[in-house]
């Protein structure tokens, strides 16, 4: 069960404004930014984690999506303190890594969150998408492997190997740094070539962008690589290049599908 409270400012849209949520006892919040008129298709939702030791401020101020794409919903989640390979002690705050660790507390704030967004909003259900850096960047990637039929794509950041499946193609890019000292580059094209294989993508690739190589796939589920010379970042193209990538894919409808 859960709980929400939601400020008048956070209703009416414009800046994103505080919001929270109780999830199992567990007090959570988020940034929310949301469009001030309404389409008759609905908005989109595009969700924004974090990486470990960073709070839904920083998130805001690293992608500020909002800016960029002001006719989606989009949400800055800020996660709970996490024991991590690099924090043991889970002073950190940050994401589940697989299914069932910390009793699935974060797919569990996901489903509230999104939950909230169709009682408060119209959401476009076939533009849902989710990204985030680091930890944020694996929590993506669990979202695709756990809740693939509400995602209509994801962009990881920078994220390190996890022990996950991708059971189910989902178009997807990945930001990757060649200097990444954290996630180092080599596990991050473990994660890309794992992508690519659940979506079915050919060897070979083509310029999507700059520094961004995109692969066809067979199920109509591309993979983007945008791989850039920098290290465990945002970089400051990325926003730009993702909502690009996000406007790029809408979810198809089961009928749609079966053709």
């Amino acid at each position: 069960m859960h709980t929400v409270l939601l400020s008048l400012a956070a209703l009416l849209g414009a800046i994103p404004e505080r919001v929270e949520w109780t999830v199992d006892g567990a007090a959570r919040e988020a940034l929310v930014a949301a469009p001030d008129t309404k389409s008759a298709e609905g908005a989109p939702v595009v969700f924004v984690f974090h990486g470990h030791f960073g709070t839904m401020k920083g998130a805001n101020r690293e992608f500020h999506l909002h800016e960029v794409w002001p006719e989606a919903i989009v949400v800055y989640p800020q996660g709970l303190r996490t024991p991590s390979p690099v924090d043991r002690e889970g002073r950190g705050f940050g994401w589940q890594r697989t299914p069932g660790n910390q009793a699935d507390r974060d797919l569990k704030f996901f489903d509230a969150m999104l939950a909230t967004f169709h009682e408060k909003w119209t959401v476009d259900d076939s533009r849902v998408y989710a990204t985030g850096h680091s930890n944020g960047g694996a929590f993506t990637y669990l979202l695709w492997a756990t809740r693939p039929e509400l995602l209509a794509a994801v962009v990881p950041c920078a994220a390190p190997k996890t022990d996950i499946t991708l059971a189910h193609p989902l178009p997807a890019m990945h930001i990757a740094g060649q200097q990444d000292r954290i996630a180092t580059f080599a596990t991050q094209e473990q994660m890309m070539a794992m992508a690519r294989r659940a979506d079915g993508c050919a060897d070979t690739g083509q310029e999507w962008a700059k520094l961004c190589t995109l692969y066809p796939s067979k199920f109509d589920t591309p993979f983007v690589a945008y791989v850039h010379p920098g290290g465990h970042i945002v970089p400051k193209e990325a926003p730009q290049l993702i909502v690009r990538f996000c406007k790029e894919h809408v979810k198809k409808s089961a009928a749609q599908a079966g053709k």
